[in-house]
């Protein structure tokens, strides 16, 4: 994972948006955020760019969108995390075995060595736990 999302950066070098865990969280519509982004993919020259929308002490949630053939390359697992694919295909991959992903699936990711790699112009929402 790249070290904006890891970190709580947008692609745009911004800090985290969105609130603490106990505070209670602005709405987000997630298919707006995401068609947002995948249009704004030409703009990002790496063909992916990201947003966090909520990041507190114990979790952050952060939309992901990647263009066809990008990846997020290999990368350590956090303590915990999950994939809910909005639109488009992509591939989740750790070690030997991999788990196509489509629109409306949810995955856990595993707790090891992963990667993402997108099948077409693709929208996640990634949960990660910070502890």
């Amino acid at each position: 994972m790249s070290d904006d999302i890891e970190h709580g950066h947008d692609q745009h070098g911004g800090r985290p948006h969105g609130h603490e865990s106990h505070e209670n969280p602005d709405s987000v519509i997630l298919t707006e955020l995401a068609d947002a982004l995948l249009a704004d993919l030409p703009n990002h020259p790496a063909g992916r760019t990201a947003k966090t929308i909520m990041s507190g002490t114990v979790m952050r949630a952060v939309v992901v969108a990647l263009r066809e053939g990008q990846e997020m390359s290999e990368h350590d697992s956090p303590p915990a995390a999950t994939i809910f694919m909005i639109s488009g295909r992509a591939t989740l991959r750790a070690g030997e075995r991999e788990w196509p992903l489509s629109p409306g699936q949810l995955m856990q990711v595993p707790p090891q060595r992963h990667s993402v790699q997108a099948q077409a112009d693709s929208a996640f929402l990634l949960t990660v736990a910070l502890r």
